[in-house]
């Protein structure tokens, strides 16, 4: 299911990257504390599909 895999990160790339066009919107518009909040979640979700898409690259090493 590497297919599975590789779609689910690109999700959380593609949540992490609106959440931070979201959050510069907000902070645009003046409210700096919902931005700040949405900033955190774009971070969140972007270590994590970074920690993934590490993953998969050494599970793909270790196969060939």
């Amino acid at each position: 299911m590497p297919e599975a895999n590789d779609f689910h990160v690109a999700e959380l790339h593609s949540q992490a990257a609106y959440a931070h066009t979201a959050a510069a919107c907000l902070h645009s518009s003046g409210d700096h504390a919902t931005a700040q909040e949405l900033a955190q979640k774009a971070m969140k979700t972007s270590a994590e599909a970074v920690r993934l898409s590490e993953e998969i690259a050494k599970r793909s090493l270790q196969c060939t």
